[in-house]
């Protein structure tokens, strides 16, 4: 914590300096628009899909004629940093975004353990940050210059824990989280309340760290409470793994997950034993709208793949920024904040957002399942 404040009192002198100096100015006819993803390190699929999303907006736009503010239209340029999964390396690439690269705004981080130390630095230099998937309730909590593009965890965990005692008819269930992130313990803890809420019994409660690679003790602890449902809040690296360990450990009973299970690396890592498994997300790409169908083909044509969540989360964040940019009517950061507090209602190809005043939107979760190999639609939960 105290590292952090120091980091947010460097970026404060840093951005004076700049501004003394004109240093990371943008030019008269360009629009900056930082990004902020986890390009190496332990998800690089995630930092991809943002990377591509954002970069296929960015295209899309200045093929279009550009940022268009009043009577004048403006370049939209990207700087992308790597965070490299680590929550120092997230503070320190909005640092730079904010003090040498001069942009209007952040997207990103994803992560929510990375997006919550660099929600602190924009949140002090009076940045607007738009995180895609971060959906930890700390990252907006007390901020006004913070906002999001996906639903928070407490939802989430509501989500997750009705499904498995209506749909699956589980009474009681276990979960294995890694106690270290900030999005795996948060939602594990949300899943517990709100089964147990429901009048079902979580009769198994395991954690491990962050890079952890046998996870059969907890596993059978979990196996020895006979569960009816096993929860793994836990990142699309992780799963496969925990997932092979409990089926090879005997344990045959349903096996859910949430956001983080999203990436096609996913299905590659874990082969059948995920199969039939499911999970909470941000959209389908099998009932897709229109707009959203749009975005699914322009993507596949530029990456040669259906775009993920993170990607789809991503091109609304940046969508988000370019209509407060337009209300706003100038690139300038407290005038850009003030229009996206203002948004109460944005379709995105994830869906419908509504805003309360805050910068979190209420939004629909869907649930996906794995059917023969593949991510599969299966119900949509209202809030």
């Amino acid at each position: 914590m105290k590292r952090l404040e120091w980091c947010a009192g460097i970026v404060a002198v840093l951005c004076c300096l700049a501004a003394l100096s004109g240093c990371g100015r943008p030019e008269a006819n360009e629009v900056r628009l930082g990004v902020n993803a986890e390009l190496t390190g332990s998800k690089p699929a995630v930092g991809a899909s943002c990377k591509n999303a954002a970069e296929l907006l960015a295209a899309q736009v200045n093929q279009m004629g550009g940022v268009k503010l009043g009577d004048k239209a403006y370049t939209l340029k990207l700087f992308i940093e790597d965070n490299e999964d680590k929550a120092e390396s997230a503070a320190a690439a909005a640092q730079k975004l904010i003090t040498q690269n001069g942009v209007v705004a952040v997207i990103g981080p994803n992560a929510s353990g990375n997006a919550i130390p660099a929600a602190r630095i924009c949140e002090d230099a009076q940045t607007p940050m738009v995180s895609p998937w971060s959906t930890n309730p700390k990252t907006t909590e007390g901020k006004k210059y913070v906002f999001r593009a996906c639903f928070i965890d407490d939802f989430q965990g509501q989500v997750m824990a009705k499904f498995a005692r209506e749909n699956l008819k589980a009474d009681t269930a276990a979960v294995l989280y890694d106690v270290a992130s900030e999005y795996n313990k948060g939602i594990a803890e949300f899943f517990k309340k709100f089964f147990e809420e429901s009048g079902g019994k979580v009769v198994a409660f395991e954690s491990y760290t962050k890079g952890d690679m046998d996870f059969s003790s907890q596993l059978t602890k979990i196996k020895g409470a006979t569960p009816q449902v096993l929860f793994l809040p836990n990142y699309y690296n992780e799963v496969p793994l925990q997932v092979q360990q409990a089926r090879r450990l005997g344990l045959t009973c349903p096996i859910i997950g949430s956001d983080s299970w999203g990436s096609e690396e996913l299905l590659k890592l874990g082969g059948p034993d995920l199969e039939g498994s499911f999970f909470s997300t941000h959209y389908a790409p099998d009932i897709a709208t229109e707009k959203a169908r749009k975005f699914i083909r322009d993507y596949q044509e530029r990456y040669g793949k259906t775009p993920d969540d993170v990607a789809a989360l991503t091109y609304d964040a940046g969508s988000l920024i370019l209509a407060a940019l337009a209300q706003a009517g100038t690139p300038d950061r407290q005038k850009l904040r003030d229009a996206l507090a203002s948004i109460r209602e944005f379709e995105g190809v994830t869906g419908k957002m509504s805003f309360k005043g805050t910068g979190d939107p209420i939004k629909s979760a869907v649930i996906l399942q794995i059917k023969s190999g593949k991510f599969t639609y299966h119900a949509s939960v209202a809030p």
